[in-house]
């Protein structure tokens, strides 16, 4: 039910490497929104200025702000928190070398910081009360235990939202939000959605990543529920060494001033069995291999809930079928 992630092919040098991938090429490969040019927002700060710039071949940067300059590799190490030696063998790597995560010399891990970017103005969130959290259990079918443990950890929050009680998956970075009415139903104001992003959110921002700091394993989930089903699952399997981080929504790429936090992790990415969940947990996987993080991902595909239909998602595994889950009791084997 794993699949893992190494990047493989023939040997280059440097200046190889620099034939064959650029910075425009990086900006690709990392996410980065906007298009690089001779003038444009700098995709490691907030920038409203467009104080930017890269050259049209893509072989050099300059950040007018900050001063900050030089080749693609250098774009590379910024990007990704890496050490001059160990950008330059990453560097390669992406271009055609080989790569094994059991091999890579992990650099030193980044310090912990909140992102660069003001906070969001959102509604005040609360720790939920024993009704909210029993209505919200009853509601996704995972364990009140479960819950507060993610509230706990400071990744479950309540609020009024629209005049509507909602839960809230955040975290102490307090970039990102997302809500969802508890009572089930969709937000009037969003044709028929459940979840709602709050407005003003880094929207790529992956959620418990901060708070991941003193955890060797991180679950990858994608959206608030599995986010959510993760500490079920923590529970379940007395797995006290792992973190629940949450990406909310199968679209985002991982920021670039989160994706260095993942480095030297080891990392189970858990996407939603359809095309969009496919899709995001490669991407994902490429982006956490540039850091040295230790990546594989855990498929749904063929899981039954007790009721004998499909299992799409993290949280539709709290009512797997008994013989599935027997079949599969290192579900949540995130160690090697």
């Amino acid at each position: 039910m794993r699949r893992n992630y190494t990047h493989q092919g023939g040997q280059a040098s440097l200046q190889d490497a620099k034939q064959r991938i650029n910075i425009h090429h990086l900006w690709q490969h990392f996410g980065f929104d906007g298009t690089p040019k001779a003038s444009c927002r700098s995709p490691f700060r907030d920038d409203h200025k467009a104080s930017f710039s890269v050259t049209a071949d893509g072989g050099l940067f300059h950040d007018f702000s900050t001063d900050e300059g030089g080749d693609a590799v250098d774009f590379l190490q910024r990007a990704t928190g890496l050490s001059k030696k160990e950008a330059c063998r990453k560097f390669i790597e992406l271009a055609g070398g080989r790569y094994s995560p059991s091999t890579f010399t992990t650099p030193a891990r980044p310090v912990r910081v909140a992102p660069s970017r003001e906070k969001p103005s959102f509604p005040e969130f609360h720790k939920g009360s024993v009704e909210e959290i029993t209505t919200l259990a009853r509601l996704r079918n995972i364990s009140i235990e479960g819950l507060n443990l993610a509230s706990e950890r400071g990744l479950l929050f309540f609020a009024t939202v629209k005049n509507c009680p909602a839960w809230v998956v955040a975290d102490a970075a307090r970039v990102n939000a997302q809500a969802r009415r508890l009572d089930g139903e969709p937000w009037d104001h969003l044709q028929g959605a459940k979840s709602y992003t709050l407005p003003g959110s880094w929207a790529a921002w992956p959620v418990g990543i901060m708070e991941s700091e003193h955890f060797p394993s991180i679950a990858l989930c994608e959206g608030g529920p599995d986010s959510l089903a993760a500490h079920h699952f923590m529970l379940a399997e007395s797995r006290s060494d792992c973190a629940a981080v949450g990406i909310l929504g199968a679209s985002q790429r991982i920021h670039a001033e989160a994706l260095p936090m993942f480095t030297g992790k080891r990392v189970r990415i858990f996407g939603h069995d359809d095309d969009a969940g496919r899709k995001a947990v490669d991407v994902w996987a490429k982006q956490l291999a540039t850091v040295g993080a230790d990546v594989d991902a855990f498929t749904f595909a063929g899981l039954r809930k007790a009721d004998e239909t499909a299992i799409k998602d993290w949280n539709d595994c709290t009512s797997v079928h008994p013989d599935d889950f027997e079949a599969e009791r290192s579900l949540w084997n995130l160690l090697p």
